[in-house]
């Protein structure tokens, strides 16, 4: 027999896997910016974030990155995926797609030309990547936010 009586939400998030439905709420993603672990304790690892952050992570090669840590390129990877919980390529991708996020917040540019500052010669790969870290299209993201 059913009942008319709704479940409190916090059992329906739980039962429902822990996220919410588009009907029943924000997908908090769409409101949160990137913001990587800095406080592991590993300095080499610490140095090559700190690089990749002022280099905007769009030529990130492993032996760049390996080389500003001081460390081989298999040490590396293994060191910094067990102080930021990413691999390398995604730690770079997410960084890159917070500063799209910035400028199309902040600017009027073209999101083709957003995916050119940002390191993406490809135009689709970049939107296609945008909206799988991000949960909305980069002109979905810079109608809902522009200005904020």
């Amino acid at each position: 027999m059913l009942s008319n009586k709704r479940e409190p939400l916090s059992t329906r998030c739980i039962e429902g896997g822990g996220r919410l439905g588009p009907s029943l709420g924000r997908e908090q993603r769409y409101y949160s910016d990137f913001a990587p672990r800095l406080d592991h304790g590993d300095g080499a690892v610490l140095k090559v974030q700190h690089w990749l952050q002022a280099s905007g992570a769009t030529d990130a090669r492993l032996s760049s990155m390996a080389a500003i840590g001081g460390l081989e390129k298999r040490t590396l990877l293994r060191r910094f995926l067990k102080a930021t919980g990413l691999p390398t390529t995604d730690y770079c991708q997410r960084l890159r797609v917070a500063n799209a996020q910035e400028l199309l917040r902040s600017s009027v540019l073209p999101i083709d030309r957003i995916a050119w500052e940002e390191g993406y010669a490809d135009t689709s790969w970049f939107r296609k990547l945008y909206t799988r870290i991000v949960g909305l299209t980069p002109g979905e993201y810079r109608l809902r936010f522009q200005g904020r």
